[in-house]
């Protein structure tokens, strides 16, 4: 039935665990993807949408080493959005809707057909370990399944425990069990572990919504992709639409308070800043009389709607009562009640950047078991956690990804180095270096990295070689292209922007404010020159054009942190010994071991002093 031994067991079938599997078996490590319940693979538990601000670029970092979910997202989109286009390039984050049971079966597609993987439908209870070492994955049916590596991705089901108002119902998800057993373990293996708390909206039946009442979002008119492989295109979209609460909708949410499991302190633990439930905003944020709310549909062929900004573990008495006041949900009927869900996770900075446990060899963590939040950040860390994994058991370096490289570094060294206390979400404020780290350049970033250790294919590597030689090839053009007043000054006036008198340079009078590529090609001699590039080609010269010396400015301070990233420190450095460290330096980095003086930096509560004291103690 299985292998006598695999490379490489994941256990759970959600976002993380499905790119850990993926990566695994493509890499060539035989891998188990065990799941509880095989109907459920790739499931969209909360919002049927990929990307947005941060995490699209994760997406397309995914991608761009060869993992599956821009592929997946792609071919069961219904609309896509380029969002904060009215912001810098490094602020452009992609955004799929997508079809929630096309999302799910597509990924069972991508996973059946990819080799080296098996299945198997049990719940793990406990994991087999021998000299601190995990060697494989004891079964609620009893049976022992020995691996080499292990990846949790065990999502909101380790004791998973649903609130509705004064309800619990146990489970990860609402109509299906929880996961018990390994949470024990590990504490009584020495593991830090913690509860965090999550919640998703109703869901309603969009034949019942009056559509006339809300004010409609369309996708982008030339709707792009998320993969840089050859997706299928987006030809037809569906509308989403926006609407607002009101004070009466407040108002019969505020009776409910009392039943709220938020409120009666039945939940004790930390559910999502960024993603409050509505109860928790109408509370917060008291002087707002009304919270957006986006009406997002599921799919293709079903009317099923999820109501985005409604999060809520109120009685679903109170949840439909207070629905009916919002404009056009007059008549709604409620397919299922929003809910609350606690569930067990293990503070990251018990991992390394790999995310290998340090307690036990060849145990890895990944998703929301590190207290992290949404798909994509799941998705990201179930990538590396994959590679990082085969790595190990074929005795190969690991595979780490700087906060330079990859907004997925950014993630992991957050996590394994500050830790956190609530539920994890990426944003663009969170990487320093975020105008290197753009959702159009993933691919040059990462592609020939990840071809380099096996996983980015043939083909992946010699798209984005193309890409960069016309790139480089559009840039020069631009460069060497004179344009006499005659001719430039009319398109500088229709953007208001300064006449010039003598000839100048294409590129230099790209790099003023409002000016574009698609603006200078209103030029004919300009337009015969570039308009047969491809617009991605395009889109990366006038990105680098036009922030040349931002982007140079960046590379310079990453050349200045890299220094202090080559500070290596030695493994379990005995801290106490140097007297001149604060007590919490001291602390912190006993606790968190860091691998580098760097890293050591990014600590909260170590000081730049303390740094100071580390590195004449190292003596440098």
């Amino acid at each position: 039935m299985i292998n006598e031994i695999y490379d490489v067991i994941v256990v759970g079938a959600g976002h993380a665990g499905c790119e850990a599997a993926a990566a695994a078996a493509n890499l060539g490590s035989q891998t188990l993807l065990i799941t509880m319940n095989m109907q459920t693979i790739g499931q969209m538990s909360c919002n049927p949408a990929m990307g947005g601000i941060a995490k699209g670029q994760i997406v397309r970092e995914i991608d761009a080493m060869g993992g599956y979910s821009a592929i997946i997202a792609d071919k069961s989109a219904i609309q896509f959005k380029m969002l904060n286009l009215s912001k810098g390039p490094a602020m452009w984050s992609p955004r799929t809707q997508n079809d929630r049971m096309m999302f799910a079966q597509e990924w069972r597609i991508a996973l059946e057909k990819t080799p080296n993987l098996d299945f198997f439908q049990d719940m793990v209870k406990s994991l087999i370990i021998e000299n601190h070492q995990v060697v494989g994955v004891r079964t609620s049916l009893g049976l022992e399944i020995r691996g080499k590596s292990v990846v949790l991705t065990n999502g909101t089901f380790l004791n998973g425990l649903i609130h509705v108002g004064d309800k619990q119902l146990g489970g990860g998800r609402m109509g299906e069990p929880r996961a018990f057993g390994i949470t024990e373990q590990l504490v009584s293996l020495g593991f830090e572990a913690g509860r965090m708390k999550t919640g998703t909206p109703p869901r309603v039946d969009g034949r019942s919504l009056d559509y006339t009442k809300m004010e409609e979002q369309k996708g982008d008119e030339i709707p792009k992709k998320f993969s840089y492989l050859e997706t299928p295109p987006l030809t037809k979209q569906l509308s989403c639409h926006i609407v607002y609460t009101n004070e009466i909708v407040h108002d019969i949410l505020r009776e409910g308070f009392s039943r709220s499991p938020m409120f009666n302190g039945t939940i004790q633990s930390t559910g999502p800043r960024y993603c409050p439930s509505i109860e928790d905003k109408i509370n917060r944020f008291a002087e707002r009389n009304r919270h957006q709310l986006f009406v997002e549909p599921e799919g293709w062929n079903t009317c099923e709607i999820y109501v985005n900004g409604f999060s809520s573990s109120l009685p679903e008495d109170v949840q439909m009562k207070a629905m009916k006041h919002i404009p056009g949900f007059e008549n709604a009927k409620v397919f299922r009640p929003g809910y609350a869900i606690e569930y067990d996770y293990f503070p990251p900075t018990q991992l390394y950047h790999t995310l290998e446990t340090k307690l036990i060899k060849n145990l890895f963590f990944a998703g929301q078991i590190n207290g992290t939040t949404g798909y994509e950040e799941a998705a990201g860390q179930g990538l590396m956690a994959g590679i990082n994994a085969h790595q190990k058991v074929r005795d190969k370096g690991e595979i780490i990804l700087n906060r330079d490289e990859a907004y997925i570094g950014v993630l992991i060294d957050d996590l394994i180095t500050k830790g956190t206390e609530e539920p994890y979400r990426m944003f663009t404020s969170r990487a320093e270096y975020r105008l290197l780290l753009r959702q159009d350049n993933a691919d040059i970033r990462l592609t020939e990295k990840a071809h380099n250790f096996g996983l980015a294919s043939e083909e992946r590597l010699r798209k984005v070689q193309k890409k960069i030689s016309q790139s480089s090839e559009l840039e020069d053009i631009l460069k060497e292209s004179s344009l006499k007043p005659g001719l430039i000054n009319p398109v500088l006036a229709s953007i208001e922007s300064s006449p010039v008198d003598q000839a100048y340079r294409a590129a230099q009078i790209l790099t003023r404010p409002n000016m574009t590529l698609e603006k200078l090609e209103e030029i004919d001699f300009i337009r015969e020159k570039t308009s047969n590039f491809p617009t991605e080609v395009r889109e990366q010269a006038e990105i680098n054009i036009k922030y040349k010396g931002y982007i140079e400015k960046e590379k310079e301070n990453v050349a200045k942190l890299n220094r202090l990233e080559t500070i290596k420190i030695p493994e379990n450095f005995d801290y106490s010994n140097i007297n001149s460290l604060s007590g919490e330096a001291k602390q912190k980095l006993q606790k968190i071991q860091p691998q580098s003086i760097a890293q050591a930096g990014r600590i909260s509560g170590v000081s730049p002093a303390d740094i100071n004291v580390l590195l004449i103690f190292l003596g440098r």
